[in-house]
């Protein structure tokens, strides 16, 4: 199904309509059934029902939602159907003469600010968005580093947080690691925002709010606690060996257990490497599907001589031709020069962790 609807309920809107159509390869165009030919292109859906009973059937089918509608009619057609910012899709306006492209709703989580910028680009349009945070310049809380795969914790206080750094007070970006290529505006970042490496450099200052990136599992003092937000970046690469035939609750609940022990947060794991020996061993396959991390193995070769591995062991090279997995493999991947944990065993799986190594010019440096 496609992602981004173009809706037309006039002769001019539909002609505005293909053009956009014709630009965004795999979108499809509702139109009135009155206003189309006989024999229509793919992706050309003809509307039968007035657009209030059409809505109710499309709205929730599409990420993106284009209207060649008023303004005013399709803020009363959408209203019914509104749920929350997490599932309505993005709703742009684009006017009968195709000068000016609103964004409408989801303007943030739903992408449609972004939205709006390409297709006024596509028609030469003025792009409308009024989100504070993008006409201001400033860090969008809710969105922050969503293209880097950083997901948010602390949605309970996206409302608090968002509204001091759109009102300018003085807030704390604490980041201790993830990709350092997150601001991407073309504006320098703001003065109130002060970017530290760590909590410990805030010292007594008191801030309007608290941006951390961390992947650690942190014990907050109330005053930060409740002013916070907490992005988890993909920073963290589980190397991993088993037995053949491990199962996955070992597996999985190796890999609970010394995140917790060690209070990093399950949500920064980006991978899980191994040896080309593993790279069909059930345990590990389905560890990796149901979390959504990446599976990668490495060869004997690329593991053999890697050089901060701490827990070398001949064992583990009699069996498979390499002093160590889970430990090498990690550091490879990480693109690291030490461990973060070093090896650790149940009765059937090793563990080792390993932090990414991220650049200032860009995110991964494998």
């Amino acid at each position: 199904m496609a992602d981004v609807a173009i809706v037309a309920i006039t002769k001019h809107g539909l002609a505005l309509a293909r053009r956009l159509h014709a630009a965004l390869p795999g979108s499809e165009l509702l139109a009135s059934k009155k206003f189309l030919a006989g024999e229509e292109p793919g992706g050309v859906v003809a509307m039968e029902a007035p657009l209030k009973e059409e809505i109710a059937r499309f709205f929730h089918r599409y990420k993106q939602i284009v209207f060649l509608v008023s303004l005013g009619a399709v803020v009363r057609l959408i209203a019914p159907h509104l749920k929350d910012k997490h599932v309505d899709p993005g709703v742009l306006v684009v006017d009968d003469r195709a000068q000016f492209v609103i964004s409408v709703l989801s303007g943030h989580v739903g992408g449609a600010n972004a939205f709006t910028e390409q297709v006024a680009l596509i028609f030469g349009a003025t792009p409308v968005i009024t989100t504070a945070s993008d006409v201001g310049k400033t860090i969008p809380v809710d969105i922050l580093g969503r293209e880097l795969g950083w997901t948010l914790e602390g949605e309970a206080h996206v409302t608090r947080v968002s509204a001091a750094v759109v009102n300018e007070e003085p807030i704390a970006f604490i980041q201790e690691t993830g990709e350092k290529t997150w601001w991407t505006r073309d504006t320098p970042l703001p003065p109130q925002i002060k970017r530290v490496a760590s909590l410990d450099e805030v010292g007594g200052a008191v801030f309007g709010a608290y941006l951390i990136v961390s992947d650690r599992v942190l014990d907050l003092p109330p005053p930060v606690a409740s002013r916070c937000v907490i992005y988890r970046p993909k920073s963290l690469v589980l190397g991993m060996g088993c037995d053949r035939g491990a199962s996955f609750e070992e597996v999985d609940g190796l890999v609970k257990e010394t995140l917790a022990r060690h209070d990093l947060a399950l949500a920064s794991v980006k991978a899980v490497a191994t040896i080309e020996q593993k790279r069909d061993e059930p345990a590990l396959l389905r560890l990796c599907e149901t979390y959504r991390w990446e599976f990668k193995v490495y060869t004997k070769t690329e593991l053999a001589d890697v050089q901060a591995v701490e827990n070398p062991s001949e064992t583990v090279r009699k069996w498979v031709g390499v002093p160590s997995v889970s430990e090498a493999a990690s550091l490879v991947y990480a693109g690291a020069d030490r461990l973060l944990v070093p090896k650790v065993k149940s009765t059937k799986a090793t563990l080792a962790v390993s932090r990414m190594a991220f650049s200032d010019r860009q995110g991964d440096t494998r």
